[in-house]
């Protein structure tokens, strides 16, 4: 099988893959097209129908596996598969295994590392906290391992929404040692649990879509919420450091054109936006890179609002 991260320009390729989006559109000239979101575990690139309606293309949608025959070109320094026939496929001729995007990282592993930081936390009632979510809450945890972290711009894999949240964990443990005024156990834990919404936010894998609770009130908000739930379980939990560590959820976007409901207010809060930031920009740049055939410059893009270059070093 041609795996999408070895594709490369002028390849011929006639195998499956699982259609993530599929969306019909016109040309400017009125002439009808299909933009397609090919995908398989190493990740997602774009495709075209230019001829829908010929007698070789099937009908096919969102999560189906397609059996494509296309050529793949560069637009704009990105791939794109030229789509010529596509059949739909039926169940068993394929393992859909190949087609959906895995962390790199293993999974076990990185779970065990965020468990083994949680039992650095010295607070008795957040890490009490931690373990309601971590340790104890078995539909939460696998809820938390198998979810993304985003629908399409970061983190967008089975794992993504653990592989960000050590991430994120590991950079906020760094700055405590840099800046000591920083409280560590309330960073570490806001930044354990800034995304614990997003297992209600987005649905899981073949979808990877936002959910109607999603749509109506965010992860950020949900988030909140359940940390207020668990928090009512252990008895006695300080009500100012709920709300410090809610504040830390409710501000980790840090404006409000960003979608939090709060700016940060307290030192941990500002240190989980910049974490956050950091974490979700280094992983942008870091998969629009992969896709990258040649070095020098690659064109505009919207997410970073500037020309993106390929470093090179001779």
């Amino acid at each position: 099988m041609k795996f999408i991260k070895d594709m490369k320009p002028g390849d011929r390729v006639a195998d499956i893959y699982m259609c993530k989006h599929k969306l019909s559109a016109t040309t400017k000239n009125g002439k009808e097209y299909y933009s397609v979101t090919l995908q398989d575990k190493t990740g997602t690139v774009d495709a075209k129908v230019w001829e829908p309606n010929s007698e070789g293309i099937d009908e096919f949608d969102d999560t189906d596996c397609i059996d494509v025959f296309g050529e793949v070109t560069s637009f704009n320094g990105a791939l794109q598969v030229n789509i010529k026939r596509a059949r739909k496929c039926r169940e068993g001729e394929f393992d859909l295994a190949l087609y959906l995007p895995v962390s790199s990282k293993d999974i076990e592993v990185m779970y065990k590392e965020l468990l083994g930081i949680i039992g650095t936390i010295e607070n008795t009632y957040l890490k009490q906290l931690l373990e309601l979510f971590f340790v104890k809450d078995d539909s939460f945890i696998t809820l938390f391992k198998k979810s993304s972290a985003a629908k399409t711009v970061h983190h967008a894999f089975i794992g993504g929404l653990l592989e960000h949240t050590l991430s994120v964990t590991k950079l906020c443990n760094y700055y405590c040692t840099a800046y000591p005024m920083l409280k560590r156990d309330l960073l570490l834990t806001a930044a354990m649990c800034h995304d614990i919404g997003k297992v209600r936010e987005i649905s899981l894998f073949p979808v990877n879509d936002y959910t109607d609770e999603g749509q109506f009130l965010g992860h950020i908000v949900m988030g909140c919420e359940m940390i207020g739930t668990k928090a009512s379980l252990i008895p006695g939990f300080p009500e100012l450091l709920k709300q410090q560590l809610q504040h830390c959820i409710l501000a980790h976007h840090g404006e409000f054109e960003y979608g939090s409901p709060k700016k940060p207010s307290i030192i941990e809060a500002v240190a989980l936006n910049m974490a956050d930031n950091t974490d979700a920009k280094m992983e942008t740049f870091t998969e629009l890179l992969g896709n990258i055939t040649e070095p020098g410059w690659q064109g505009y893009n919207k997410f970073f609002e500037t020309n993106i270059f390929q470093t090179k070093i001779d």
